[in-house]
């Protein structure tokens, strides 16, 4: 324990008497003193001090407040070679690995000097006899800690003098690694707790703690932990040199969290709208769950935007975003005959709920609507990768669950689609749907449902909207809604099904409709304009359908072995083939007539304009036929050690459908359909599809009601097909044990960047590491010399069209993408395509990435097509400094 002053001196004291008793206590001599009986008598107590009706002394208790020690705690030490006390010096010192605690102060050292009068320690480093240092100072207090030289600290007054300090401070959201700000000083003084002054240091989040890449250099600062430095002239150092990058003054925040603050804009020049600054804003997070960002863009010919952002969240219930931008955009100057002036918006909003916070109520919204020609018109670099987008969607909807038997799930929806290219609008404000669930009237609910009566069952559901289609330019104003339909449907199916025969499963079912409309039509010949007058009805009005089906099924299984000394052992062959009826009758009833200037009478449905189609005029009854196959094999396995054969997929379907309508007066035969899909190579998924007429064509290329066969052609005629496969291959593959050999985290990483390497570029795009973190020195060696990783992928689409005996190939196309790794540090990759019926390129895009330590560096480069451009970005990857970079990028190419 370390002693304050006065108790060493009492100790002092205290062991000089004990040696001076101890050296005369063989001399000791009685003292001839009589003692006399004390005459002072005690005063009797008459008061009964457990009397509370009595009264007590009031005598004021001092209030002068005792004076506190120096040291309000006890100070703990120790070292590995020794600990040793000079009285004359009043010092303590203590060498190799020695530490010292006291309250929250923590301080470790190779050597320390720890003066008991003053209260101050001195805390250096070792030297051995070569000169070589070690055993670097550590100093805590509370959570801020020091790697100094040397520091000395006085525990009375918490002050400190601190030489060559090295300390590390989160910042931003607290994420370790590239979110630490390391500072370093060559002199620092501790003022107290939370406020330390610095002279000549160095600010920098490279990784290198020794020999940073870069650092920001301050002569004279403030530093306040966990919150902020402020520092006059600072200027930036790449590789000890010092650039141009300096500030006559300069803030630098470390609060732990958000916290609000500019947001540093981006600069550059366009020809037709002059010098302009993109991005700049601020920051500003109103609470714990919800934050708001505005930045802008400003151009000196006048064109400017705005993007407002808020992202909210509360754990357990719900989080979303709100992004609304806007541009105002003026192309060349007044007076010239380019001049211009157009602006585009932009919507966005997205809102999830968590599932824990209602289960059986959810809301949802994910909108995008605004310009159609936002994207593409748009100059802000951050708006460049969606210019390809020609379809806007969004939904808003709610819905809610009533869990009593039975139950019924219900839902709100708001919706909207909108074509880019046609500029036209399809809403749906709103659509209510309500479906109840299966009932079966026959069994208990609990019970097995078997038989055709058990398994008779029955829903309900119904789907009312108010349907708006419009275009662009009448979107928000009254004229959008003169197109508007409501209607609604309520359906009723009923269903059954069981075994015939064991072998055969049939089913029956039948469909109830009302549809509900609020207009309607009414059609008649104005002989006076000789035209066909068509007017609408307002009112209310309904009409009925109903249809009636069936169908009959089976699974039919064929094998073939070839002995299991064969390589492939056996076939497996599974059909199944099913035939159904439908029939529909015919609702003339909802019909009626008008006579036409020819004195002809033409039927007509006032229900033309319902949302969910019109009554048929005709009776409908047909018969279809389905076939479906699945083949597989069984191969001998290549492992002699497995014990089963594999099992390979040859087709994994292979679907022939067809129907016939007795109704029909010709043509009574459907095309029959031919799709399937196959593996048979590993690794590269084959789907394909085809159309059969069994009907010929006259010269014009209509269909005409003769068979195929017997006007001299064959069976059917193909009129069209499709093709399509694709597959992936990387550098792994081609190593000694092919994919066996993956490494699952190498995998991740290709499949992450490989699924999107051209993300937002520059400050926008995410941290990205680089190389193959934590590889084993004892792979095994790849079939090449030299390891240099990459990946591909490829879709190949061909589509044939020959309804009309054109035989033409409408779509022949090969899209490709990949990454090169061409070190641990450089990686490209690529996107394209080739249109081989066109004979040209799709949009094609490379893209470069580097990383430079402590810097990131991009170039994203479209060489030729409609999109050609360029973008070059180079800065610092931590979020802290991510404001220090250089970006430049082509001119739109519009403007070429």
């Amino acid at each position: 324990m370390q002693p304050n002053k006065h108790f060493l001196v009492f100790l002092f004291v205290l062991l000089c008497g004990n040696a001076t008793l101890s050296a005369q206590e063989d001399q000791i001599t009685p003292l001839p003193i009589k003692a006399v009986k004390d005459t002072i008598q005690a005063p009797i107590l008459t008061t009964n001090i457990f009397d509370k009706t009595k009264a007590i002394d009031t005598v004021d208790v001092d209030t002068v407040p005792k004076k506190q020690p120096l040291l309000l705690d006890k100070i703990k030490y120790k070292a590995k070679d020794y600990v040793k006390m000079s009285q004359k010096e009043n010092k303590i010192y203590l060498h190799d690995e020695a530490e010292i605690y006291y309250q929250d102060t923590e301080l470790k050292a190779g050597v320390i000097v720890m003066d008991y009068v003053k209260n101050e320690v001195y805390a250096g480093r070792m030297k051995d006899s070569l000169g070589n240092y070690s055993q670097v100072p550590f100093f805590k207090q509370g959570d801020n800690e020091v790697r100094p030289d040397s520091i000395r600290f006085n525990f009375d007054t918490q002050k400190a003098l601190i030489w060559n300090s090295r300390t590390e401070q989160q910042a931003g959201l607290g994420q370790l690694g590239s979110d630490a700000m390391k500072v370093y000083a060559q002199v620092t003084k501790k003022e107290n707790d939370s406020v330390y002054f610095l002279r000549e240091g160095k600010l920098t989040t490279s990784k290198d703690t020794v020999d940073p890449d870069y650092y920001i250099r301050v002569r004279k600062a403030k530093f306040v932990p966990k919150k902020k430095i402020i520092a006059g002239f600072s200027n930036m150092y790449i590789v000890d040199v010092p650039t141009p990058v300096a500030l006559p003054f300069a803030y630098f925040p470390l609060t732990q969290g958000r916290a609000p603050g500019l947001l540093f804009p981006t600069f550059g020049n366009d020809p037709n709208r002059g010098y302009f600054i993109q991005n700049g804003g601020y920051y500003l997070p109103i609470s714990d769950y919800v934050d708001l960002s505005v930045t802008g863009d400003y151009y000196t010919n006048g064109s400017y935007g705005f993007i407002g952002q808020s992202v909210y969240t509360q754990r357990y219930k719900f989080k979303g975003n709100i992004r609304i931008s806007y541009e105002n955009l003026i192309q060349s100057q007044k007076g010239f005959d380019d001049y211009s002036r157009s602006s585009n918006y932009n919507i966005r909003i997205s809102h999830t709920q968590d599932t824990k916070a209602s289960p059986n109520s959810r809301f949802s919204a994910s909108v995008n609507l605004g310009s159609s020609q936002y994207y593409t018109n748009s100059l802000n670099q951050v708006n460049r990768n969606n210019s390809q987008t020609n379809t806007f969607a969004s939904s808003i909807s709610y819905s809610k669950t009533f869990p009593e038997y039975p139950s019924v799930n219900a839902s709100l929806t708001l919706s909207h689609t909108q074509n880019s290219r046609t500029q036209t609008i399809n809403m749906s404000l709103p659509t209510f749907q309500a479906s109840m669930e299966r009932i079966y009237p026959f069994v208990k609910r609990d019970e097995v449902k078997k038989g055709i009566f058990e398994n008779i069952n029955f829903q309900y559901d119904v789907n009312a909207q108010n349907s708006i289609t419009t275009t662009e330019e009448d979107f928000f104003t009254s004229k959008m809604f003169d197109e508007a339909k409501i209607g609604a449907r309520h359906r009723l199916p009923i269903a059954t099904n069981f075994k015939v025969a064991k072998y055969f499963s049939v089913s029956l079912s039948g469909t109830y409709e009302d549809i509900w409309t609020l207009e309607t039509i009414r059609r008649q010949y104005d002989a006076v304009e000789e035209a066909v007058v068509t007017d609408t009805i307002p009112g209310f009005d309904r009409f009925n359908r109903y249809s009636l089906g069936t169908s009959i099924g089976t699974t039919l299984y064929g094998t073939w072995n070839f002995g299991e000394d064969k390589k492939i052992q056996a076939l497996r062959h599974v059909m199944r083939p099913s035939i159904s009826y439908s029939y529909a009758p015919s609702f003339e009833q909802f019909y009626d007539t008008y006579i036409d200037g020819d004195g002809d009478e033409v039927q007509y449905t006032p229900f033309q304009t319902s949302l969910y189609g019109t009554p048929s005029l005709s009776k409908g009854s047909s018969v279809s036929f389905s076939l479906q196959n699945t083949l597989e094999a069984k191969v001998r396995d290549k492992d002699s050690t497995a014990t089963e054969p594999k099992k390979i997929s040859i087709l994994s379907n292979l679907t022939l459908s067809a129907s016939y309508n007795f109704e029909a007066d010709s043509l009574k035969l459907s095309p029959v359909s031919l799709s399937g899909a196959t593996e048979i190579i590993k690794n590269v998924p084959i789907n394909f599809a085809a159309t059969f007429d069994p009907y010929a064509i006259d010269n014009s290329g209509r269909r005409i009601n003769t068979l195929n066969l017997n006007n001299g052609g064959g069976l059917a005629r193909l009129t069209s097909a499709r093709l399509n496969t694709g597959f992936s291959l990387n550098s792994e593959m081609l190593q000694k044990g092919g994919a066996k050999k993956k490494d699952d985290k190498n995998r991740q990483q290709n499949t992450d960047y490989g699924s999107n390497p051209f993300e937002l570029e520059g400050a926008q795009t995410g941290d990205r590491h680089f190389g193959k973190e934590g590889e084993s020195d004892n792979e095994e060696i790849p079939l090449y010399n030299n390891k240099l990783p990459w990946d591909a992928r490829f879709t190949y689409v061909a589509t044939y069209n020959n309804s009309n005996r054109q035989g033409e190939i409408t779509n022949h196309s090969l899209m490709f993408s990949g990454n090169i790794q061409l070190s641990p540090k450089w990686e490209v990759g690529f996107n394209s395509g080739y249109d081989l019926k066109n004979k040209g390129f799709a949009d094609t895009r490379f893209a470069f990435k580097r990383e430079l330590g402590s810097f990131k560096m991009s170039f994203d480069w479209t060489p030729f097509g409609r999109y050609e451009r360029w973008y070059f970005f180079i800065g610092i990857s931590s979020s802290i400094l991510s404001d220090l970079k250089w970006e430049n990028r082509s001119q739109p190419y519009r403007n070429r």
